[in-house]
């Protein structure tokens, strides 16, 4: 199937410790790979997407083998292994200038770019009442 690659240089912002807590090692962290090797599958289908279209995340399954510290190059890499309708299916893995660093499946979903992003500015206006509604409540409960 079709084949993308990413290449990132790894940097401290994209280690474990600036994820969740700074006693996490200083390492390669889990959801910079998994973007990584994201941006591989996107890569590996963008020319055949029609205008209009994007590919959006649906299932990642992912091990992370190997520590990669700041200062290394990480290549992930995707081909597509299946595609069923608008989803595509895809190996995926990473892999600094030493080893592998990680593997797995990922999946993607063709969607209409203008329709997507629609529905997600009809959520944003919900989030935004629900809020103003939450500050309201909250407003008329201080004044009793």
């Amino acid at each position: 199937g079709a084949k993308g690659t990413y290449t990132l240089l790894v940097t401290p912002a994209h280690l474990a410790n600036q994820f969740k807590d700074s006693v996490l090692p200083k390492v390669f962290a889990t959801p910079m790979m998994v973007t990584a090797m994201e941006n591989a599958a996107l890569n590996a289908v963008r020319e055949y997407l029609e205008p209009g279209e994007s590919v959006v995340g649906t299932v990642v399954n992912i091990k992370h083998l190997a520590a990669t510290p700041a200062g290394h190059m990480v290549t992930a890499t995707a081909e597509v292994t299946k595609v069923d309708g608008r989803r595509i299916e895809f190996t995926v893995s990473a892999r600094d200038e030493i080893e592998e660093i990680g593997n797995g499946t990922h999946e993607r979903m063709v969607v209409d770019g203008p329709h997507h992003q629609e529905a997600g500015r009809q959520k944003t206006a919900v989030s935004t009442r629900l809020v103003r509604a939450n500050d309201l409540y909250h407003f008329i409960a201080s004044q009793q």
